[in-house]
């Protein structure tokens, strides 16, 4: 392949939208700081000004780097998650960063990427079916063990965001039913939390009673219907075990809250509580850069990390969330019309897992900060304080970046 001139084929969209989101979460970030007189601002001022090099090599690698070596980099990314088992400093209860210093990195916004990079590496190879169970087992192993090294960490927030492979999967074949399965388990735990469970058990069975008997094969389901109505009964009754001895104290009680079955404004509820204030106080147009006085008051705990938003909603208001909103928006489906463009299965399935990580740590911290989803850390893309946060976001879209304009799709 003939190769071509970065300058002429990078995409300026997405370079646009990512620098205009970093400049504007700075912003909030000067202005959440500086009721709490931290340099954090200045610190991210440092972060971002890192991002340049960091660019400059990413883009500069030869596209095909990163599919030979695609394995390799998983295996490093999976070292590093367990090596904080033994070497890893402990922050807020969390051993999720090695510590130089008083500089620390956090490996799991890294690992994103080499996740992605390694299941589109695996999806790549033209004999790969995922009608085949084998190969199903396969593409959930390297969704899972990054997984399964960042839990016990514990960091909940950033092992949810490898979920969103499972829709990446299903994109390139995966059967329907594991996305079904996710979804209804989801919705049986919540609904047990609510009411009875005999109550959730008695509407599983009326459900699977209609749907088996507007079967055309109802004689031959009945069996696999009696064993479903047997494994929700099981997991329906495995709810309250699983909730008050899996769970830790915090996220029971953000759950409950949540729930409406418990209201903390003093506890676990505050930082919700203050951030809905926040958001709320700003109305349509904001009360003005440096004019929030929640922010100024310093009331939302974490303002410049995971409730970053709250001081969009209070200080720029509807119209300025607004923006914010459109601009993630349009870098979503920008990152998705390029991976549609892309001719290779590798750049393709990488680009949706881009999108599809950007979106979900959107979706969830949105979602947070406005009180209709449990506190779980989860920072907004290009937003949240952070030198590994940002950095691991822009080596995770930049990758994406250099495989387009480097015309991945001609080999």
């Amino acid at each position: 392949m003939k190769n071509q001139s970065i300058t002429n084929n990078i995409d300026w969209i997405s370079i646009i939208i990512y620098t205009v989101l970093v400049l504007l979460g700075w912003l909030n970030i000067y202005s959440s700081s500086l009721s709490s007189m931290e340099d954090t601002y200045e610190k991210q001022l440092i972060f971002i000004l890192f991002t340049i090099p960091l660019i400059f090599i990413v883009v500069s690698v030869d596209g095909k780097f990163y599919e030979k070596y695609a394995s390799i980099i998983f295996i490093v990314a999976l070292i590093s998650l367990a090596g904080l088992f033994l070497f890893g400093k402990t922050i807020a209860g969390q051993r999720c960063w090695y510590a130089i210093g008083s500089f620390t990195i956090q490996p799991s916004e890294f690992a994103k990427a080499a996740t992605s990079l390694a299941l589109a590496k695996f999806l790549s190879d033209s004999q790969i079916n995922l009608k085949d169970p084998n190969r199903q087992i396969q593409a959930l192993a390297i969704i899972f063990l990054p997984v399964l090294l960042i839990l016990p960490q514990p960091d909940p927030g950033s092992a949810l965001i490898y979920s969103i492979f499972i829709i990446v999967l299903y994109r390139e074949g995966l059967p329907s039913w594991y996305v079904w399965t996710g979804f209804i388990t989801i919705l049986l735990f919540v609904l047990t939390l609510v009411i009875e469970p005999i109550y959730v058990v008695l509407a599983a069975l009326l459900v699977i009673v209609l749907v088996h008997y507007r079967s055309r094969l109802a004689d031959r389901n009945v069996i696999l219907s009696s064993i479903l109505f047997v494994l929700i009964t099981g997991f329906v009754f495995s709810v309250d075990y699983i909730f008050n001895n899996v769970f830790k104290q915090h996220h029971r009680d953000r759950f409950n809250i949540l729930l409406g079955k418990a209201v903390d404004l003093k506890g676990s509820g505050y930082n919700t509580n203050q951030s809905t204030i926040a958001i709320g106080s700003g109305g349509w147009l904001g009360k003005g850069f440096l004019e929030g006085t929640q922010t100024k008051g310093g009331f939302v705990p974490e303002q410049h990390t995971d409730y970053i938003f709250t001081t969009v909603g209070e200080e720029w208001g509807f119209a300025g969330s607004l923006v914010v909103i459109a601009l993630f928006a349009g870098l979503f489906l920008r990152i998705i019309y390029l991976a549609e463009r892309q001719k290779t299965k590798f750049s393709r399935v990488y680009g949706y897992c881009v999108a599809g990580i950007l979106f979900t740590h959107f979706f969830v911290n949105i979602a947070m900060v406005s009180g209709i989803f449990p506190t779980i850390g989860v920072p907004l893309p290009f937003f949240s304080y952070g030198g590994s946060g940002l950095w691991g976001f822009t080596i995770l879209l930049f990758i994406f970046i250099k495989m387009d304009a480097n015309k991945v799709n001609e080999w």
